[in-house]
């Protein structure tokens, strides 16, 4: 999931308002299709906005009288969710397709929010061109789908070459178990002591971020990646009270505890993450970053925050298993998904403006400006997509080793939970323990009851 910075509070209001006026008149032209999206916070980073007027142009020249409306949603992750499943609740407001983080789809799904799409996607050819993790993102536990990908993303290592150096840490750097991670992060603390050593987010205003890119990471990385340590499939339970969740968390209390982290208020600053892409990594002021594939949109010609340099000054590796047991390596993905609301006026024709979304050359163009991971095989195997960018081999690899979010409806108020407990160990409020009982308690309000120990 890629983190956005968020925006003052009046701002995202008046633009909730706005939307809320513009969807006034939902359903009342048949030719015509509202597209809802997330809007980058940035001012100067307009990628989705580029690749979907591109689109709009594309699609209304090869369907002479229809008309597609762009309805952007301008405002961090936790708004955003917010504002669009206000929007899905009526027909009145309802748009025609709608941009789902993978996170929340069964959310939506599971309130009726959704439309099933297999009516469609049946008759697609290109459907078969989608690798089956990326499918499964989108499906809910009715064996339906009601997304389709637009893509993936993969996290690992970010670090500055010149930095470690001075550490004294040799590159290409690799490291093998966590305590290297750490280790190196308590070199560039001793000997590079103007730069942050290690970032890892944290805490509630870094919303999925902290979960995803931070503690999952992490926990993930306990085991041998034979089961997931956050739900038991074979009972259909969240899991609590384990010592991979308690490990996890007491990596977190380290990098704060030991200062090898940012400052806390940085660390919990809501614009933190827009601050590591366009501030710390490009001035030389971060030496590890764990952070995912979409880092170089930031950096690209037109983005703002241009740095032609970036591949030569950075460095990339995977993030290690605890104590380097097999599989050795770690990764996390999401992704986002188009969805046709429940209550679109125009379906059909929604679903018409994503197969043009969708060809492999538009699907190509997208992955490529957004710095994402095919889900198209067609595409990973063109060789103009893996040169297109550097780094894109390296995350697209991952992909053999990463895991996916039990991303049930349960999952956001989890989420959630165990962002609470990594701001609690950040700041000092709370031991681990103490952090990871009271995770535990939410955990079982979040899922219900439906919780198991597993020590």
């Amino acid at each position: 999931m890629r983190p956005t910075a968020p925006l003052l509070v009046a701002t995202a209001l008046l633009a909730a308002g706005t939307l809320t006026a513009c969807g006034g008149d939902s359903g009342s032209d048949s030719n015509t299709i509202k597209v809802s999206f997330k809007q980058s916070t940035d001012n100067q980073i307009k990628v989705m906005d580029t690749y979907l007027a591109a689109m709009k142009k594309q699609f209304e020249k090869a369907n002479p009288g229809k008309k597609v409306e762009l309805v952007p949603i301008k405002a961090p992750d936790s708004e955003y969710y917010t504002k669009l499943q206000q929007m899905l609740r009526s027909p009145r407001t309802a748009p025609d397709l709608v941009y789902e983080d993978t996170f929340l789809i069964n959310s939506d799904i599971t309130a009726g929010y959704l439309k099933p799409l297999d009516k469609y996607l049946d008759k697609w050819q290109d459907w078969g061109q989608f690798i089956d993790t990326a499918k499964s993102a989108a499906k809910a536990q009715d064996g339906k789908t009601y997304g389709v990908p637009d893509g993936t993303d993969t996290r690992g290592l970010w670090y500055d070459k010149a930095i470690l150096a001075k550490a004294g840490i040799k590159t290409p750097w690799q490291p093998k178990s966590w305590a290297e991670v750490l280790d190196a992060a308590r070199a560039i603390k001793e000997k590079v002591p103007d730069a942050v050593p290690l970032n890892v987010y944290t805490g509630k205003p870094n919303g999925e971020a902290a979960t995803m890119q931070g503690f999952e990471m992490l926990l993930y990385g306990t085991g041998d990646g034979s089961a997931d340590p956050l739900y038991e499939t074979s009972t259909s339970k969240w899991i609590a009270g384990s010592k991979a969740f308690k490990d996890s968390l007491r990596f977190v209390e380290t990098v704060f505890k030991e200062k090898l982290g940012p400052d806390v208020s940085d660390a919990l600053d809501p614009n933190w993450a827009t601050r590591v892409r366009g501030e710390f990594l490009p001035k030389g002021k971060l030496g590890i970053n764990l952070d995912g594939s979409w880092l170089p949109q930031d950096w690209l010609k037109g983005s703002g925050h241009e740095w032609p340099e970036w591949s030569d000054k950075l460095g990339l590796a995977h993030m290690p298993t605890q104590n380097g047991q097999a599989p050795g390596k770690v990764s996390m993905s999401g992704g986002w998904t188009w969805a046709v609301p429940s209550k679109a006026a125009n379906p059909d024709l929604a679903f018409d403006f994503i197969k043009t979304m969708q060809t492999k050359a538009n699907a190509q163009r997208w992955y490529i400006a957004n710095s994402g991971i095919a889900v198209r095989k067609d595409v990973a195997a063109d060789p103009a997509y893996v040169k297109a960018q550097p780094g894109i081999k390296f995350f697209t690899d991952l992909v053999a080793s990463t895991h996916y979010r039990p991303a049930y409806p349960a999952y956001p108020k989890v989420s959630t939970a165990i962002q609470e407990a990594m701001e609690s160990v950040t700041t000092g409020d709370a031991s681990v323990d103490k952090a990871a009982s009271a995770y535990d308690e939410q955990l079982k309000t979040a899922a219900d009851g439906k919780v198991v120990n597993k020590p």
